[in-house]
């Protein structure tokens, strides 16, 4: 019996023995398996939006071929891929552009934010913060970080009262085996646009120097094996131009990309623009950088093959870029489904009648002198502020408020951002200035009749950069800035700073230079936006605050819709204040860049 026992307790032991060696070996194969398996990932980002939500343009009544419900089709087909992880990226600017989103900022505030309700279905990752998201107000963006079901990130956005990052500065992602670290940032020259009560209690630090302080934060804590900037600001070549804690800059994307060692993916937005680059960074290695422009025409795309080294227990990387076109993908069907109440209920607020236009207004001719466009822009900002002098700009490079009933959404290309509008003080000289300043971008000093009268962007040969074959514009629209209430010239034929003669007020009194006036201009330009006062005026920017007088609480648009509602019936007519001398000069260059522009 005893013998027996023994052999069978040595049996149990060999059969133990064998059985905890196949288990670790069983453990051994399994652990190299799995570090020996690639990982696809599949970045996919949008940015600039501006609420170009649905395949419908509110403002025009109209259908619409590229929209967030087709960028959500290509989203659901690669979620549907099991081969590879997708993280889906927003890069801000969002809450500004199409009546959708104005609805839901101002009017239709005791539901969930229809960005919050469509990103949420959506299932995004993470979002950056952008200016345009900051340009509503604390009740709007403060209310969308409450309802995103995701983070939203600004690392250089930092709240005064705790000195921490207003926004949250980074988030982790976790995809099977690997740890994505996403930064985000915010440009930081919101303060040069916007009102400072519009982002009271905040400050906007330098991208590059944020950059330095979270990336050994993220390192050395999180130890991710890729990471991911999502930064609200465009990839220009600015490194001729930075002065670390000197100088922010707007467009610091690439600045960041080159200068902070350990980013791999850069995704970019802010600048409307499309990019698909690499550079080197500092310590010699590629930095992707992708922005897919605006109003969700494009989702950009980063591919991603992790590969596991056994023998240095490091992730290697492959990763490649795309630009993807919305317009080559259907709308979403659950997606129209879901929302379709939301779609119907903002048709009919921008469908409410609120006047009539004698006569079709169209923003082609606010290009090349004055127009009733601009003019009745101008004439509604003189009667709301009583100012001497009133600065506007075509806000629009090309848009038309036809003659007949005027709507809701008429008043979206009448003034197309939500500005306030500031009463401020400036002298003769600084009027002046800012005009020389402004039509110094605008027109081309001409050498005969047959030169360009518009001024286009050259190359370093001199030639005109063409954009989809038109000429593109050395400034965009928007800084094309005349004046009301005072009469002046503007003459082609002579040097920047000798151009611009002001003859009078427009009731007649004399205009001195040394003398100080009412000027009612928008919050964008009134807070240094284009240059047009820092630059032009010579007002240094700290300087700017202490020169406004008053400021409307509401946004510009609301009250000049407003004010279409109490006249009824609207004629809009040039104020024939301004005129580009020499006449003929001016007429022959018209008529020549106005075929090219418009083609």
């Amino acid at each position: 019996m005893k013998n027996s026992s023994q052999q069978k307790l040595k049996i149990s032991k060999e059969f133990r023995s064998r059985f905890s060696i196949l288990i670790l070996s069983l453990i051994i194969f399994t652990a190299s398996s799995v570090f020996a398996q690639t990982i696809r990932l599949k970045l996919i980002e949008t940015s600039d939006v501006h609420g170009s939500i649905f395949p419908y343009d509110f403002i025009n009544d109209k259908p619409l071929n590229t929209s967030l419900a087709q960028i959500y089709s290509y989203v659901k087909e690669e979620r549907a891929d099991k081969n590879q992880n997708v993280i889906l990226l927003d890069d801000g600017d969002i809450l500004q552009g199409q009546p959708v989103v104005y609805y839901y900022n101002f009017e239709k505030t005791d539901v969930p934010h229809i960005c919050a309700q469509v990103m949420n279905y959506m299932k995004y990752d993470a979002g950056t913060v952008g200016n345009h998201d900051i340009e509503p107000g604390h009740p709007v963006y403060d209310r969308l970080r409450r309802e995103f079901n995701f983070p939203w990130l600004a690392a250089n956005a930092i709240d005064l009262k705790t000195n921490q990052p207003y926004f949250k500065p980074y988030t982790i992602i976790k995809k099977g085996k690997i740890k994505i670290a996403v930064l985000g940032m915010i440009t930081p020259a919101i303060p040069n646009w916007l009102p400072k009560n519009i982002w009271s209690g905040i400050q906007f630090e330098d991208m590059v120097a944020t950059a330095r302080k979270w990336i050994k934060i993220i390192k050395e804590k999180e130890k991710p094996d890729l990471i991911v900037g999502l930064f609200h600001s465009g990839p220009e070549d600015e490194m001729k131009y930075y002065d670390e804690g000197k100088r922010e800059i707007e467009n610091a994307s690439r600045l960041v990309a080159e200068l902070v060692p350990g980013f791999d993916i850069i995704l970019a937005g802010h600048d409307h623009e499309v990019w698909n680059t690499t550079v080197k960074n500092s310590d010699g290695k590629d930095v992707l950088i992708l922005d897919p422009a605006n109003a969700a025409r494009h989702a950009a795309v980063a591919d991603i093959v992790m590969n596991y080294d056994k023998s240095d227990q490091s992730w290697k990387k492959e990763i490649k870029g795309e630009i993807i076109d919305s317009k080559n993908y259907k709308p979403d069907s659950l997606f129209m489904n879901k929302f379709s109440s939301a779609v119907e209920e903002v048709k009919k607020y921008v469908s409410k009648p609120i006047g009539t236009f004698t006569k079709t207004i169209s923003t082609r001719e606010s290009m090349f002198g004055d127009s009733p466009f601009v003019d009745l822009i101008q004439r509604i900002q003189l009667e709301l502020t009583h100012a001497d002098v009133s600065f506007a700009t075509p806000l629009s490079f090309n848009a038309e408020i036809k003659k007949g009933k005027v709507y809701v959404r008429d008043m979206f290309n009448l003034y197309k951002y939500e500005n306030l509008l500031y009463t401020m003080k400036l002298t003769g000289q600084e009027i002046k200035n800012y005009l020389e300043y402004s039509y110094g971008n605008w027109f081309n000093q001409m050498k005969n009749e047959n030169d360009h009268l518009l001024k286009f962007k050259t190359d370093s040969t001199g030639n005109i950069i063409l954009r989809n074959g038109r000429p593109e514009l050395a400034v965009p629209s928007y800084s094309y800035s005349s004046a009301a209430g005072i009469n002046y010239t503007f003459d082609v034929t002579k040097p920047a700073g000798e151009r611009v003669t002001i003859s009078s007020f427009t009731n007649g009194k004399p205009f001195d230079l040394k003398d100080t006036y009412t000027v009612a201009v928008n919050s964008y330009q009134g807070n240094g936006g284009g240059g047009l006062l820092t630059k032009g005026s010579k007002i240094p920017q700290k300087e700017l605050a202490s020169r406004i007088i008053n400021s409307t609480q509401k946004d510009l648009r609301y009250y000049l819709m407003k004010w279409i509602e109490k006249e009824k019936t609207v004629t809009p007519e040039a104020l024939g204040n301004w005129k580009v001398v020499p006449h003929d000069w001016w007429e022959k260059g018209e008529e020549r860049d106005s075929i090219m522009i418009f083609k």
